[in-house]
């Protein structure tokens, strides 16, 4: 299902309104000014708003329209990157804290959809870990000894997952995760801010952030919000030039949605070792009397390739495989995640900025949780209160034992630069489909050229605006992403995601 733009739809957006404010159009001032009105955002202003604080939220798109519309909502304590990896990364105190935290988040989300009221369909249910084809299955002891090591005593190895079609061989059971339904909190979450004292403006993009005797942010119509702290959610902070963005890299994630009978897979979470690996939910269908199975994989970095038709053939093939009694396929989507070197996000304040400018981002495939636990560390910051989780999410930390990564990372970030020696994608625009892009040479420029469903052909700078990689078209969600840190533009160069925070320049096309 695609909107006219052609921009993929989640199950979340097709089914529940994503909500606007009206955008700023004076300035103002805050205790705190929060940027981004997804998860990590609303739920930082949230926490800060019922301790008293008055709170500012500004978002350049609607609430929820960026990544937290495009998560599958799994909220789990079973971490992508494995406790016994976490164990080696973080010590067994670290990957304590980090099984204690996102537990805590998942408890904290749910105290707030009963405190508020929130119809979100957040419901507890168990999680399954199993094998992937080729992997071992020793790879699943060795995470439930490591498990139990950092207080998860409650999961057990079973003999298979509950799943009917398929026989999936042992499994690790994590009980007590949980599902919702992420834009319905959301919204649930904004009105209660709002009841709370709270300000949230949509429309209204971020140009600036400053610290120190004035701190506060601009917008690009030049409005200003003064505050005493400043909170950059944005998936990818766009007020941090490098630091951070060495630390961590874009991936993009494909999933599709496929109707499946009431009943026939059962209301849990599941996922499998492999790399990528496999993620699956089911959500009642708001459409009619049938569920959606939810699937999720075939990830790779941003910019780094162009074949989502062919990743959602294999997600497709994947799961008719293993649940073959389902039906259509109703919903294919994408969405980005950021992945830190050592497993964790970055929660707290900015590294090399002033103290009273935080940052939360490196969601690593586990958005809902670090986002929750962002607010919940930040709130305690800002506050003056010490949290016993604060350092290890520490923006400013070094991880040696994710030295080999970041090496890794950093290389391959290098290497994207040999795109400045590539020719032009096509000789003529003419070869452009209609809906499509490609970048050129045009004179002694390199360009982006889009051309409309109407024929018409438009170009800016394939020039990305954070540290000058040459963008790639992304033909799923029309869109030109970066593939050193995961920028990502609209058809006409307009920012989408950072950490770019500057439109591509338009460029006037020599006629070919």
């Amino acid at each position: 299902m695609n909107n006219d733009s052609g921009e993929s739809i989640s199950v979340w957006m097709a089914s529940a309104e994503i909500s606007a404010r009206r955008p700023l159009a004076e300035n103002t001032r805050a205790d705190v000014c929060v940027v981004g009105a997804g998860i990590a955002g609303l739920t930082t202003a949230y926490l800060l708003a019922r301790a008293g604080r008055s709170v500012v939220v500004i978002d350049d798109g609607p609430i929820g329209g960026g990544e937290t519309g495009r998560t599958t909502a799994h909220l789990t304590n079973a971490l992508d990157d494995r406790y016994y990896e976490l164990i080696r990364l973080h010590g067994e105190d670290g990957a304590r804290i980090a099984a204690e935290s996102h537990t805590a988040a998942i408890a904290e989300m749910e105290r707030i959809v009963r405190d508020e009221k929130i119809d979100c369909r957040f419901e507890r249910l168990n999680g399954y870990l199993f094998a992937s084809e080729g992997r071992p299955e020793d790879e699943l002891r060795r995470e439930l000894e490591a498990a139990h090591a950092v207080g998860l005593e409650d999961i057990r190895l079973v003999d298979r997952a509950p799943i009917a079609s398929f026989n999936t061989g042992p499994a690790l059971c994590f009980p007590h995760q949980a599902q919702f339904h992420p834009l319905k909190y959301l919204g649930g979450l904004a009105a209660a801010i709002e009841r709370a004292g709270g300000r949230i403006y949509t429309g209204t993009r971020a140009d600036r952030v400053s610290g120190g005797k004035r701190t506060g942010v601009e917008t690009v119509d030049h409005f200003m919000i003064d505050a005493g702290s400043v909170v950059v959610a944005t998936n990818s902070p766009f007020n941090d030039l490098l630091v951070i963005h060495t630390k961590q890299a874009a991936y993009r994630t494909y999933v599709i949605g496929l109707q499946v009978a009431p009943g026939t897979v059962p209301r849990d979470l599941f996922w499998d070792t492999g790399d990528p690996y496999h993620y699956i939910r089911i959500q009642t269908s708001d459409n009619g009397p049938y569920d959606i199975l939810i699937v999720g994989g075939e990830d790779h970095k941003t910019g780094q390739e162009d074949d989502p038709a062919a990743r959602f053939d294999r997600l497709e093939k994947w799961s008719r495989q293993r649940f073959p009694t389902a039906g259509e396929v109703e919903f294919r989507w994408s969405g980005q995640v950021m992945e830190p070197v050592d497993g964790l996000a970055f929660i707290g304040r900015n590294p090399v900025d002033d103290d009273n400018i935080y940052i939360i981002t490196g969601d690593s495939g586990n958005g809902m949780t670090h986002g929750t636990i962002g607010g919940m560390i930040i709130t305690d910051l800002i506050m003056g209160r010490e949290h016993p989780w604060a350092t290890l999410y520490d923006p400013g930390r070094i991880t040696l034992g994710a030295a080999g990564d970041f090496l890794r990372e950093g290389a391959n970030t290098m290497m994207q630069y040999a795109d400045w020696l590539k020719g032009s994608q096509v000789d003529d625009y003419a070869e452009i489909k209609g809906g499509s892009g490609a970048v050129v040479w045009d004179g002694a420029t390199r360009v982006a050229v889009y051309r409309d469903e109407q024929g018409k052909a438009h170009g800016c700078s394939a020039v990305c605006t954070h540290l000058g990689c040459v963008v790639d078209w992304n033909d799923l969600e029309k869109s030109w992403d970066c593939p050193c840190h995961g920028s990502r533009f609209d058809p006409h160069g307009r920012v989408i995601n950072g950490p770019a925070n500057v439109d591509l320049e338009p460029v006037e096309l020599e006629k070919k």
